[in-house]
C-alpha cells in the first residue's frame, strides 16, 4: 500500500492574524480568589502561556479579587490604564443548587465582554462555568487541557491581531473621496439641513 502525500492546503482568502508572540507586549491577569484550588492552576498556566511565547516576567501583572463577579470592573480598570495590550480573566464558577451560580455567570460574562468593547483592549476569557468539581479540576490542567493557558494564547492572539488591524490602511481612505464631497473642508460648515 502507497500513501500519497499531499502539500499543504493553502487558504481560499487570505486574511488578518494575529501572531503567537507576546515579546514587548504587557498582560494583566485577573483572578479570583474564590476556588482557589482551580484558579491558581489557571494562574501558573496562564504564566507559562505568557512566558513560552515571549513575554517577560516583568511584563505580567497579577490582580486577585475576592470572586468571578468582581473579575470585570477589575479588568476594566485595568484595560482603562492604557499599560496593557490585553488582560485575561480567571476565575472558577461551580454550579449549586440555587440561581445563583446562573446570575453570576451571567453578569461575569456580560461584564468582561463589555469591557473589551468599550474599552478596545482585548480580555481573554479563562473563567470555568462547571456543573462539578471534577469538570473544573479536568479544565485546570487533568484531562482537557488548562484553560488558563488557552485563555493566554488567546490573549496574545488578540494583542497582536490588534496590532496588525491598527496598521492596516483604512478601506475607506479620504484620498480616494473627491475633496468637493468631503466634510473636512477647511471653512466649510456643516448646515445640518438634510439634502433631499
Amino acid at each position: 500500500m502507497r500513501l500519497k502525500i499531499e502539500s499543504v492546503p493553502e487558504a481560499a482568502v487570505s486574511g488578518l492574524d494575529g501572531k503567537l508572540d507576546a515579546s514587548g507586549r504587557q498582560f494583566a491577569i485577573v483572578v479570583a480568589r474564590f476556588n482557589a484550588f482551580i484558579t491558581e492552576r489557571l494562574l501558573l498556566s496562564a504564566c507559562d502561556g505568557l512566558l513560552r511565547t515571549g513575554a517577560r516576567k516583568n511584563d505580567i501583572s497579577v490582580v486577585r479579587v475576592p470572586g468571578a463577579f468582581e473579575i470585570p470592573l477589575a479588568a476594566r480598570q485595568l484595560a482603562n490604564g492604557g499599560k496593557y495590550d490585553a488582560i485575561i480573566c480567571i476565575g472558577c464558577l461551580l454550579r449549586g443548587d440555587t440561581a445563583h451560580y446562573d446570575v453570576i455567570v451571567n453578569e461575569v460574562t456580560r461584564g468582561i465582554g463589555q469591557s473589551a468593547q468599550e474599552t478596545g483592549v482585548p480580555h481573554a476569557f479563562g473563567v470555568l462555568t462547571c456543573d462539578t468539581l471534577e469538570q473544573a479540576i479536568d479544565r485546570a490542567g487533568l484531562k482537557m487541557g488548562n484553560k488558563g493557558f488557552e485563555a493566554a494564547l488567546a490573549a496574545v492572539e488578540m494583542a497582536s491581531l490588534k496590532s496588525v488591524i491598527r496598521h492596516q490602511p483604512s478601506a475607506v481612505s479620504t484620498k480616494l473621496i473627491p475633496r468637493s464631497a468631503r466634510n473636512d473642508q477647511p471653512g466649510k460648515k456643516h448646515s445640518g439641513k438634510k439634502r433631499r
